[in-house]
């Protein structure tokens, strides 16, 4: 882990919106990072980089779709845009509330399950200890910084991400950062 604090600046990321975040998670599900990076610039550039609940719901849905979207995804998009705007999914609405509480909210939304919900945890309420086992990309890259490579269970994973409390997040951003620069 070291290493990677040396190598690897994960807090490059823009200032999105709570909105925003929560889109790019949902574009993100169970995409490629970089097939996932080109969907989210189409869509956001389709949408004039004025990616709101109103732009989502006014958007053409074939346009969304020509744009890289599935039919499912625009659909989790636009009940997530129908969500923001019946309830407050604000960083200061929901800081009250716990990890479990927030998660539990967020996953009331068709299409929000619980990785989308660990990545609004980490990306919009910035909590500081979120390990999101659910992620390929973080298992991958706990196995091969830990693991040589070789699988591990998760119970494993957790046992050495302790170390890491109460800074899990901060962890596995470094460990995306990682894995998205090979």
């Amino acid at each position: 882990m070291a290493e990677l604090l040396e190598e690897h600046n994960p807090y490059a990321e823009p200032n999105w919106t709570e909105f925003e975040r929560l889109c790019i998670s949902i574009i993100n599900q169970q995409l490629s990072t970089a097939s996932a990076a080109a969907v989210k610039e189409r869509v956001f550039e389709l949408l004039d980089e004025e990616v709101t609940p109103e732009s989502i719901l006014d958007a053409d849905e074939e346009k969304l779709r020509d744009a890289g979207l599935s039919r499912m995804k625009v659909e989790y998009m636009r009940n997530a845009a129908e969500a923001f705007q019946e309830r407050d999914y604000s960083r200061e609405g929901l800081s009250d509330h716990s990890n479990e509480e927030i998660i539990e909210r967020l996953t009331e939304i068709k299409g929000i399950g619980d990785w989308t919900a660990r990545m609004y945890l980490l990306f919009v309420m910035e909590r500081p200890d979120v390990l999101p086992l659910g992620d390929l990309a973080v298992r991958n890259g706990i196995q091969e910084l830990y693991g040589d490579g070789e699988e591990m269970t998760r119970e494993e994973m957790r046992e050495i991400a302790e170390d890491w409390r109460p800074h899990r997040s901060a962890a596995t951003k470094y460990i995306w950062a990682d894995y998205e620069s090979e």
